[in-house]
This record gives C-alpha cells, sequence and structure tokens, in this order.
C-alpha cells in the first residue's frame, strides 16, 4: 500500500522512511515513530492500516544516523541486538529527522504523531519541543517518566501496560504526578502489547487503546 521515501533533516541529514496515504481524501496527517526494531514489517503495517483509516501516515527511519536501513524481527536474539542500540540514541538528531517527517506530512492537514515502545519516548519529546503537531500519542516509552518535567505544547495521550518489566509503574505514577495535562491510560498488559507480531501481544489491550488513540486522532486531526 505505501512507498520507501527519503525525507531531509534541518542539518542536511537525509533518512529514509515509509509513507502510506488513504484511498480518498486524508483526514490528516499522521507522524509514526518506530520501536527499536527499526520501520520493519510491523511499523509498515501500522502506516497502513492508519492510512486505510484516512490518515496519511509517515514513518521516519530514525535510526538511519545509527544504522541504516536497520530492521528486524521479534525472535529473543533480534530483541537482544536491537536493545544495543538504546544507549546510542541521539535524541535530539531523532528531533530533528521527527521534524523532517512532520514536514513531509503536513499537506494532508493537521498532523498528529503516535510512537510505540522508543517511539512512544519520542512522540511525548516531540509534543514537548517541536512545531507543527495538533496532538501526540505514546505507548509504552520507556524514557518518559526521567522526561516528565517538560510540558507537552499539544494534547497528549499516553497508554502504558501494568505488566511491563522495562517500565516500573512507579515510572507512570511519576508521569501521573508530573503531568496532569497529560491523559493516561493503563493496562493489564505487558510491554509491546500493541504489536500483534510480538509475543507480548494483548489483543483486548491494543484495542481498547487503539479505540482511544482514533478518538484521540478523529478529535485533534480530523
Amino acid at each position: 500500500m505505501g512507498t520507501h521515501i527519503s525525507l531531509t533533516a534541518s542539518d542536511g541529514f537525509t533518512l529514509g522512511g515509509y509513507r502510506a496515504d488513504p484511498p480518498g481524501s486524508p483526514k490528516g496527517g499522521l507522524v509514526v515513530i518506530q520501536e527499536i526494531f527499526g520501520v520493519n514489517h510491523h511499523i509498515r503495517n501500522v502506516c497502513d492500516r492508519f492510512a486505510a483509516l484516512g490518515y496519511a501516515s509517515v514513518a521516519p527511519a530514525v535510526f538511519d544516523r545509527m544504522s541504516p536501513n536497520f530492521e528486524c524481527g521479534y525472535s529473543p536474539a533480534e530483541i537482544e541486538h536491537a536493545r544495543a542500540f538504546i544507549p546510542k540514541i541521539d535524541w535530539a538528531a531523532m528531533m530533528r529527522d521527527t521534524a523532517a517527517a512532520i514536514d513531509a506530512v503536513k499537506g494532508a492537514g493537521k498532523v498528529g504523531i503516535v510512537g510505540y515502545c522508543m517511539g512512544g519516548s519520542v512522540a511525548f519529546l516531540a509534543a514537548c519541543n517541536l512545531d507543527g503537531l495538533s496532538c501526540a500519542i505514546g505507548y509504552y516509552g520507556g524514557a518518559i517518566a526521567r522526561n516528565a518535567d517538560k510540558k507537552p505544547k499539544v494534547p497528549t495521550l499516553l497508554h502504558f501496560g501494568d505488566q511491563d518489566h522495562s517500565i516500573p509503574m512507579s515510572d507512570v505514577e511519576i508521569v501521573k504526578e508530573k503531568r496532569p495535562d497529560v491523559e493516561i491510560h493503563v493496562y493489564h498488559a505487558g510491554h509491546g502489547f500493541s504489536c500483534d507480531e510480538r509475543g507480548s501481544y494483548n489483543e483486548a489491550a491494543h484495542k481498547e487503546a487503539l479505540g482511544r488513540t482514533l478518538s484521540w486522532l478523529t478529535k485533534y486531526v480530523g
């Protein structure tokens, strides 16, 4: 459904990405931020699904600065390999790459951002730091708690799982306490509960969170 694209950040860096457009006139634009597994089959599928619902969706390859064209699946070995990228993340560079994706999709109308895993943290930071967004949605972003003093500039929705071994509930409580301006929902599920290609996929939690996500997009994007 979608196509591979090239994006150029404000510092001149060229990164890859994936774009899926709706069959008819778009309701708006959506930036989709990957997990640590790259713009892989799952993230491309997520873009396709949002496009089918009316949102022109762009997933920037935000790991291209570290490892061009990197993508992998969800086997234990692949997960372990992808985790090696986490300490190397340049969050400021990711903001520039995310801004390039916002620019690429703003012709579709108002723009929202949704991110998963690492991308959930990127979505939150984008809501705080970047212009051009109308709303943000973050799924189980592990770096949100330590950035919770930052204030989002747009309506922000966050999803967490109470069985998430990488994000303790104490972190979620920190976010709730510091960010009463953010809507937060906790599901009886583990990390990655919304990814139907992972062993941690939880269909009930995924559907409930997706319903809230789509309501958020309808309200703030179109």
